[in-house]
């Protein structure tokens, strides 16, 4: 006979919130039922047919097509999830960006799914504040990983403006201090 014993709950994934450990009071429903008493996070279709609450978020699927209205009903979300289904898909990083960049997005992006350490440094880079990486994956490992690369080439969400142009800009201001002090 099988055994009947009941099954431990599964460990809390790994979360990250701008940078540090937290605790995540949400709970993510993949799939339509009852939100319950504890903050949720819903699937799109679920949050926009319920009550707009500060308890209550949506997640957004990777394929989703992000239109001015959607955005617009969005802003009122606490939090807005996006699912990675795979670590190779990364149409969730362009969620997050014209979440930012696009339409103002100023509460928390999160990222949920298939979340590997090694994405989170980009993540951050496209607007991600929040990290729920897969069960499997180590606090420790995360957070090395959030400063893996010392510069950024690119402009992105964290950093709007290309590295060239930020040396381009300190060249120049050394230049101006360089006959000051020679006055000195």
């Amino acid at each position: 006979m099988p055994d009947q014993a009941p099954r431990a709950a599964a460990p809390p994934r790994p979360y990250l919130f701008r940078g540090r450990p937290a605790a995540d009071d949400w709970r993510l429903i993949r799939e339509a039922q009852a939100p319950g008493d504890t903050p949720v996070i819903l699937p799109l279709d679920q949050w926009l047919e319920a009550e707009p609450s500060d308890r209550c978020a949506p997640w957004l699927a990777a394929d989703i097509e992000l239109d001015p209205a959607l955005a617009a009903r969005l802003a009122e979300a606490p939090l807005i999830a996006i699912d990675f289904p795979k670590f190779t898909d990364g149409r969730g990083y362009s969620l997050a960006r014209l979440l930012r960049e696009r339409f103002g997005y100023r509460g928390e992006i999160r990222a949920i799914g298939d979340v590997l350490v090694d994405q989170l440094f980009f993540m951050t880079r496209c607007g991600f504040d929040g990290l729920s990486l897969r069960e499997d994956q180590w606090l420790d490992d995360a957070l090395r990983n959030l400063h893996i690369f010392s510069r950024a080439y690119q402009p992105a969400v964290d950093q709007p403006e290309p590295l060239f142009r930020r040396r381009q800009r300190d060249a120049a201001a050394r230049r101006e201090e360089a006959p000051l002090a020679a006055m000195a």
